[in-house]
């Protein structure tokens, strides 16, 4: 009885063996793979191989986004800029009625350029007597353009205008008109630095344009330690630096052309004495001869110009 039992279950083993031996080799149908493997958890990892958690892609680190350049304003302000006074060296007539905008030297002929005022004046170019004051040339514009600032760059005189965004640009001598050109902000001030015209608009701004095709060139914000300087008005560049009137304060702003930091003050504080002021005398006018290193300062409806020199305070 026993070895009747063992021989049905070597039978039994012997037919498993062949079933499996007929799996493995692939006779089956593709139902009897499934079935079968699922009956053997080790067939199933050999159909389906989980991946190993080592080889999942290792995730990208995040981008990091290329820097815009900072604005002057959006960089560690500098200390505060040192302060100058000045010294009065020689004073010279002024007209009285000029609402000056536009102060400058050229081949030691002093150009002026002024506005309407509170529509009392008018607007004009013009050369003038630097010992006597006498008006020795002068262009009247029409009523409808109040005249801002004047550069002369080479032969060419030119001149910007307030409100209306239109430019001028005369023949220096002459005073002919050649051009005429346009921009979209207001216009204050006009300066150049031997290579590009250099504007202001009374905000922060400062524009340089090329002197032929009048395009930008590239803007420049200034600021000192306090943040942005406003209302720039009247400009000269001076050894590298341009210098600025700001609009309605006694100082001038000395700057970096490649920066817009201001890299000092000038105050001017009572320079026209209070017996030669009416009410509404603002600082605005700075020009230069460079050949003799002589600074000049005047003003709307300054009665005097002065020659100064510059004092640093300790």
């Amino acid at each position: 009885m026993i070895k009747r039992i063992l021989n049905l279950f070597t039978a039994s083993l012997l037919t498993l063996a062949m079933i499996f031996v007929t799996t493995s080799c692939g006779d089956s149908s593709p139902a009897d793979q499934v079935l079968t493997s699922t009956s053997t958890p080790t067939q199933l990892q050999s159909i389906l191989p989980i991946a190993s958690p080592t080889k999942l892609a290792t995730p990208m680190p995040p981008a990091t986004p290329t820097p815009l350049a900072a604005s002057p304003l959006e960089v560690a302000l500098p200390t505060p800029a040192p302060v100058y006074t000045y010294t009065v060296i020689n004073t010279y007539p002024h007209d009285r009625t000029a609402w000056t905008q536009g102060l400058l030297f050229d081949k030691g002929v002093l150009y002026e350029g002024t506005g309407s005022g509170q529509g009392q004046f008018k607007s004009v170019v013009r050369k003038v007597d630097l010992e006597t004051g006498t008006v020795l040339q002068e262009l009247i514009l029409a009523d409808e353009y109040y005249g801002e600032g004047i550069v002369i760059f080479g032969d060419k005189l030119y001149q910007i205008t307030w409100l209306n965004q239109t430019g001028f640009i005369y023949d220096k001598n002459s005073f002919e008109l050649l051009q005429t050109f346009t921009y979209p902000t207001e216009g204050w001030g006009l300066t150049h630095d031997g290579t590009h015209l250099i504007m202001s608009d009374g905000s922060a701004r400062i524009t340089y344009r090329d002197p032929e095709t009048l395009a930008v060139v590239r803007t420049v914000d200034v600021y000192d330690s306090n943040g942005p300087v406003l209302q720039l008005n009247e400009l000269e560049y001076i050894q590298g630096e341009i210098y600025a009137n700001i609009w309605t304060t006694e100082r001038i702003a000395r700057i970096s052309p490649e920066t817009g930091a201001v890299t000092g003050w000038i105050d001017l504080t009572g320079l026209l004495p209070a017996t030669d002021r009416q009410g509404n005398e603002w600082l605005n006018g700075i020009a230069y001869l460079a050949d003799e290193d002589r600074l000049f300062v005047t003003g709307k409806l300054w009665p005097k110009l002065f020659e100064i020199k510059l004092v640093r305070l300790p």
